[in-house]
């Protein structure tokens, strides 16, 4: 692709008491037109997502009346991934310079509370319990756990990094490190799965100014080599699914990755350090997998070894994933991509991965079964 990603911008995680969703991504859009050295009447096209915060075309009342087309987006949590491949693909096609995609929630405190009809499902569905996610993921680790000789303490130690790496991160929301002993030892929410092992919904705001490559490039720039987006295929087993079909097929994970990997012309091998999703921590575990950085049932030892992280041989969400950060649906995908422009750029702080990492990926995975991964580059 011919896309850079010349500013970021970002509104702290977590809970902003008296700052709406909306005002959040403004903040995020104005801190990422000043990264770039642009302002609002640069920007040629925009496109944005929220799941309960508001249309992000209306940030256009702040930010300027400019006549720009702004597309929103609403995606589950591959809803800001879907926001930077609409910008990107405004660019490639010759329809923008430059274009911002943004993301931001303020969701409600407690736990993600679907209603099964906005989902195309019947109502049975929910009656059951089905549509907290958080029976989905416990079953569907638990099944992975099994096939692939993962324990409980892989689960645990995920968690454990997570909130360190969290600790290095001020944007982050949970910011004090756990011991694996208080994450396995914490409320059984659903087996295996403890409350330190699943994200919490919150708040904050991503943007990212894209613009077409220039020529001579300054290190700033840091190029956006493939996005991919897909959709779930029939078989696969994602969330909200009403039945397990009886032949499997790989998910939208697997899909999108292999697609992503294809455009970009890179290895998952060349991968320097990733994000990856972590609505809780066996999704992290089931997705390095699934993406094709590692085969399955290797997870166990290069958790144990500590090659997942920070200093290792493959970082895997360097900025505390959405266990430290909590997850706001719109944003978490380009909060991803903001870590890794940072790390691309060496200006992560005490986070930084070393030996000058070249190559990082992103994965984000939604219900009712969506992913988008992307790939940058210096």
């Amino acid at each position: 692709m011919s896309v850079s990603i010349a500013g970021i911008g970002i509104h702290p995680f977590g809970r902003t008491d008296g700052v709406s969703g909306m005002q959040q991504g403004v903040i995020a859009v104005r801190a990422a037109l000043r990264d770039a050295g642009l302002t609002w009447d640069d920007v040629d096209f925009a496109a944005g997502g929220s799941e309960a915060a508001g249309n992000p075309d209306t940030m256009v009342s702040a930010l300027g009346l400019t006549g720009i087309p702004f597309i929103n987006v609403k995606n589950g949590c591959a809803t800001g991934g879907s926001a930077l491949t609409i910008a990107a693909a405004a660019i490639e096609s010759g329809q923008a310079e430059v274009a911002v995609a943004v993301g931001f929630d303020k969701h409600p405190r407690g736990a993600f509370n679907e209603d099964p009809a906005r989902w195309g499902l019947p109502e049975w569905y929910g009656r059951t319990g089905m549509m907290l996610t958080t029976q989905f993921f416990a079953m569907k680790i638990q099944r992975y756990m099994h096939d692939h000789g993962i324990s409980d303490a892989a689960l645990a130690k995920v968690a454990v990094k997570a909130f360190e790496n969290g600790a290095l991160n001020e944007n982050a929301w949970r910011r004090a490190p756990l011991s694996e002993a208080e994450v396995a030892g914490s409320r059984m929410i659903n087996h295996p799965l403890t409350q330190y092992m699943y994200c919490s919904p919150g708040e904050g705001a991503v943007a990212l100014v894209l613009r077409r490559t220039p020529e001579g490039a300054s290190s700033r720039e840091v190029k956006l080599a493939s996005v991919a987006f897909r959709t779930r295929r029939f078989g696969s087993f994602e969330v909200f699914s009403p039945h397990l079909a009886a032949e499997r097929v790989d998910g939208p994970t697997v899909d999108a990755a292999l697609a992503c990997f294809e455009a970009a012309g890179i290895e998952p091998g060349d991968v320097d350090l990733a994000q990856v999703q972590d609505t809780e921590s066996g999704a992290e575990i089931m997705h390095m997998a699934e993406t094709g950085l590692c085969a399955h049932g290797d997870q166990e030892k290069l958790i144990a070894d500590g090659s997942t992280r920070i200093d290792g041989s493959l970082p895997i969400n360097t900025d505390g994933g959405c266990l430290a950060n909590g997850e706001p649906v719109g944003a978490s995908g380009l909060r991803q991509v903001y870590e890794n422009v940072l790390q691309l750029r060496g200006d992560a702080g005490p986070r930084q991965v070393p030996g000058s990492p070249k190559v990082a990926f992103t994965h984000v995975y939604g219900a009712p079964g969506v992913s988008a991964c992307t790939l940058l580059t210096v």
